[in-house]
């Protein structure tokens, strides 16, 4: 294990936030947070706890820290800290050890009654502060194929992820496959 069971999920989740917004991902058409549903589901996916408003609102404040997160990932080291520290300031995140839902002891740096774009935005911001740390910043990557922009983060041991979760990989192999088998005829 690279990190927390908990900075992996906060990881692993800030990427499929960020991979919601539209894109040039294939497959994937328009947004991936159409409406208020889209991010109950989302919520739901990823077991955020804490109030909730349920509205237009609370919906463009979470596609609003999309690309905020996705800047993050892809910065040079200055910048990403620069971003994190703010996005721990504004939130005024106090770190604190919390356990619920099946969930045993983890950090959270907000209360459960703040708004739920904060509450994401300070959890990602949390885990990569474990990133940074940890001097781990190269498993925070782009796809590797030419036409997808989706972000991911590499958690494998030997540090060779390089397509995002949307089947670029397949996607890639396949079509090496094809041009190589072109080639034989």
């Amino acid at each position: 294990m690279v990190f927390t069971h908990d900075t992996e999920i906060a990881l692993t989740t800030a990427v499929a936030l960020v991979n919601t917004a539209p894109g040039t991902a294939p497959g994937r058409s328009g947004e991936g947070l159409g409406g208020v549903g889209d991010l109950d589901a989302f919520v739901e996916e990823w077991q955020y706890s804490g109030s909730r408003t349920r509205d237009d609102a609370e919906l463009a404040a979470v596609r609003a820290l999309r690309p905020q997160l996705q800047r993050l990932w892809t910065a040079e080291e200055e910048e990403q800290v620069a971003g994190v520290n703010d996005l721990l300031a504004r939130a005024r995140a106090l770190p604190q050890l919390v356990r619920h839902d099946g969930w045993d002891w983890h950090l959270h740096a907000t209360t459960s009654e703040a708004p739920l774009a904060e509450r994401m935005a300070v959890e990602a911001a949390m885990a990569l502060v474990d990133v940074l740390r940890a001097g781990e910043r190269s498993r925070l990557r782009t796809c590797a194929a030419d036409d997808c922009d989706d972000v991911l983060v590499d958690l494998s041991r030997n540090r060779s992820k390089r397509f995002c979760d949307g089947g670029c990989g397949n996607r890639v192999a396949v079509a090496a496959y094809r041009t190589r088998s072109a080639g034989r005829v």
